[in-house]
């Protein structure tokens, strides 16, 4: 009994530490990115495509790298220069929930409220062809494409109209 709970604490541990390193190193922001690119790139020989893909990333970041060591060099001579105290203004901020979206917090999720306008079958399958090949939306279940599908609604334009105007302040996504 105690060698299974032994080898079951050492599997929990080294799942741990594999989850750290793949945390550590972003694996999991590597692989969908080079995911999208091969669904956009649909290339013959994903293989390959994937190859070349992993060595200019591991290129580029060799360059990254290099550029760190020389600016650190030039840093280590100007600290000895005139060294200066840190910035007090500088303060850590809260990580962003994605790029474009604000922080949602527990409460927000708790409070959700899925947003519904009733379509019918003709409109719910135009939706699901229109998208059914476009990237944005390729990575989602089907739970997650009902809810977006079911919050659209359409709203039409006249030629030369504005769409979308900086820091008008709504969150609409405009998908065409």
């Amino acid at each position: 009994m105690a060698a299974s709970s032994s080898a079951a604490s050492e599997e929990e541990r080294s799942l741990r530490e594999c989850e750290l390193y793949a945390q550590k190193h972003n694996i999991q922001g590597l692989l969908k990115d080079s995911i999208v690119q091969l669904c956009t790139a649909r290339p013959e020989r994903p293989v390959a495509f994937l190859r070349e893909y992993f060595e200019k990333l591991e290129k580029e970041e060799a360059r990254r790298t290099q550029n760190v060591q020389k600016a650190g060099a030039c840093k280590e001579a100007r600290e000895e220069e005139a060294p200066r105290p840190p910035d007090p203004g500088v303060k850590g901020r809260r990580r962003r929930g994605a790029i474009s979206a604000e922080v949602y917090t527990e409460e927000d999720a708790v409070t959700y409220v899925r947003k519904v306008i009733p379509k019918d079958y003709k409109t719910l399958a135009a939706l699901a062809k229109a998208i059914e090949k476009n990237v944005l939306f390729s990575h989602l279940d089907d739970n997650e494409r009902s809810d977006i599908f079911y919050a659209m609604f359409p709203v039409s334009f006249i030629a030369g109209e504005t769409v979308i105007q900086q820091g008008c302040g709504h969150i609409y996504c405009v998908y065409l």
